[in-house]
């Protein structure tokens, strides 16, 4: 017998096997109708991001990625709801460079339901490769 800490640990290995394999139908469905996806930094693609925005954009990846990004589980340990997660990440970027990152991720459960995925990563890689160099105005410029 599991208990949700092993559950959500099971859910949780699914759900980088989805992301590695391209399957936006389970990577949404993992969510809860109100899940939420978090990128923290101040990047071109950090943000919160709703479910229906992760729906919309999921497939988006192969865009960018036309062979994937694939993901590698370093470390990871589960308490109560929470999930807590060591990776890395390489694939080929359409400009033909080599994306690779590190990350943390934080997946918050809610019966069986992912309410909230909070990713921190290296943003400079972010910046460099996924956003060609581009950055966020900053309030100042914004004005």
């Amino acid at each position: 017998m599991h208990n949700i800490s092993d559950s959500n640990k099971i859910i949780v290995t699914q759900f980088f096997d989805a992301l590695n394999r391209g399957d936006v139908a389970f990577i949404v469905d993992a969510y809860a109708a109100d899940g939420c996806v978090q990128t923290m930094g101040n990047t071109l693609i950090s943000g919160v991001f709703s479910r229906d925005q992760v729906a919309a954009s999921a497939g988006g990846i192969f865009d960018v990625f036309p062979n994937g990004l694939t993901f590698t589980i370093l470390n990871m340990v589960g308490e109560g709801d929470k999930v807590a997660v060591e990776a890395t990440s390489v694939g080929e970027h359409i400009s033909g460079q080599t994306y690779s990152n590190e990350y943390h991720f934080l997946f918050e459960f809610q019966s069986g339901k992912l309410i909230r995925l909070k990713e921190y990563m290296d943003t400079e890689r972010v910046t460099d490769v996924l956003c060609g160099g581009q950055r966020p105005l900053s309030e100042r410029q914004k004005v």
